[in-house]
């Protein structure tokens, strides 16, 4: 009897953790989903929204106006990330979380009320605190809840939830969009109401209450615990790996709806329904890169499967900015583009929470993946100026892809981590 009541027991809990698990994995893809959703919108109505704001039409205006509001953007949510990353370490996956996702969606959505181009700017960088803190927060508690041989797919899955926020910015262009692009910006409050769910039901992991019961000393130790010997190397190959992957999609996409208006000319309207479409068809092939990652890195490793994904999105971007001749072929070879260079961001997500004890994992994962930002915050500003210097969005664009190369190279410097258990 005793024995059948501790099997009972025994499977009880096992089915609480696995919905635990589960939870977390949602409350997690919802937060990360509704970032890359504020994060997005300002993309799908830059066009219509930086010319209203400047007055002008004016591509290379345009461009670098957008871009300052681009890179002081991610210059936050890199510093915002740091910070809330050992916030996540300090105070739970779960209570930090729920301040991010209010900080970003309350700035994202009183942007809508901006008058001036930098009144936007200083509103979308105060949404990046938060959207560069919640990722920190969000994979930890992902890598710490999910089972050890599940943990690679619930992290890519993660990640896949991105290219659904995308989407999401997309369709709100292509309905909303005819309205104006402030009201684009509004609906960026909504996420707001993702807290109510993560307060009633996502605890803190219990790997990070062990860890917490047993660490000592201030928030600075945490911080430069990252730093100790044997791991000041993974925190440079993992800012790399991550800078290199996002300097070159977020210099491509900054200039992508400026070099699409000047190949097909049309109203602000068009522009956004075309702009629209096209972030669609980038991120249905982002959503397809993400689940071939979930298959490559784990038959190949973590850091070839990076290697193939940077390799790739080289080399579709030289073809898309040499091949386009109409819209057709320009939603084609953006997907193609969207399946490397933005499914490849699932390619480190998984890998960096493998780089870090349970202690300091959000410190570690956050400081790589939000220093990176911060270095990513000159790529629109040195895209946009890059239109001048080069004469040419094609050129400029081809230009910053080759950060790509850089991350290439990194990730070899780094440990295979396939098959090894989280380090607590």
């Amino acid at each position: 009897m005793d024995a059948a009541v501790y099997e009972t027991k025994a499977g009880t809990r096992e089915t609480s953790k696995r919905a635990g698990s589960r939870l977390a994995l949602l409350s997690a893809c919802l937060g990360w989903m509704f970032d890359a959703f504020d994060l997005q919108l300002f993309t799908v109505i830059l066009f219509p929204c930086i010319g209203s704001l400047i007055g002008s039409t004016n591509p290379a205006e345009i461009a670098f106006h957008a871009g300052i509001v681009s890179s002081v953007k991610l210059l936050a949510w890199g510093l915002g990330g740091i910070v809330f990353g050992v916030v996540a370490d300090r105070i739970g996956r779960s209570r930090t979380m729920i301040v991010t996702v209010l900080i970003y969606s309350g700035f994202a959505g009183l942007s809508a009320l901006a008058q001036t181009w930098w009144q936007l700017a200083v509103l979308q960088a105060l949404a990046g605190i938060g959207i560069g803190g919640e990722w920190a927060a969000g994979a930890a508690l992902v890598a710490e809840t999910a089972p050890e041989k599940s943990r690679p797919r619930f992290m890519q899955i993660m990640q896949l939830s991105f290219a659904g926020g995308f989407l999401l910015a997309a369709a709100m262009g292509l309905l909303v969009g005819p309205f104006g692009w402030r009201w684009v910006l509004a609906i960026g409050a909504l996420p707001a109401l993702l807290t109510l769910f993560i307060r009633r039901y996502v605890p803190e992991p219990e790997r990070w209450l062990e860890a917490r019961r047993q660490a000592d000393g201030s928030a600075w130790t945490t911080f430069v615990g990252i730093f100790a010997p044997g791991l000041r190397r993974r925190v440079a190959v993992g800012v790399t790996i991550s800078a290199a992957m996002m300097i070159g999609s977020w210099g491509v996409t900054t200039l992508l709806p400026l070099w699409v208006h000047q190949l097909f000319p049309v109203q602000d309207l068009s522009q956004v329904r075309i702009t629209s479409v096209m972030f669609i068809a980038m991120n249905i092939g982002a959503v397809s890169g993400y689940i071939a990652l979930m298959w490559l890195s784990a038959a190949a490793g973590r850091r070839w499967s990076y290697f193939i994904m940077a390799l790739g999105a080289i080399l579709s971007a030289l073809v898309l900015f040499s091949q386009v001749t109409s819209l057709t072929s320009l939603f084609c070879l953006v997907a193609l583009y969207g399946f490397f260079a933005i499914g490849g961001f699932g390619a480190f997500a998984a890998y960096l929470p493998e780089l870090f004890p349970t202690r300091i994992r959000a410190t570690g994962q956050g400081f790589c993946w939000n220093l990176a930002r911060i270095f990513t915050a000159a790529g629109p500003f040195v895209a946009g100026s890059m239109v001048s210097a080069l004469g040419s969005l094609p050129k400029a664009a081809m230009a910053v892809t080759m950060a790509y190369a850089l991350g290439a190279l990194a990730i070899w410097f780094g440990p295979e981590t396939r098959g090894r258990a989280l380090e607590d």
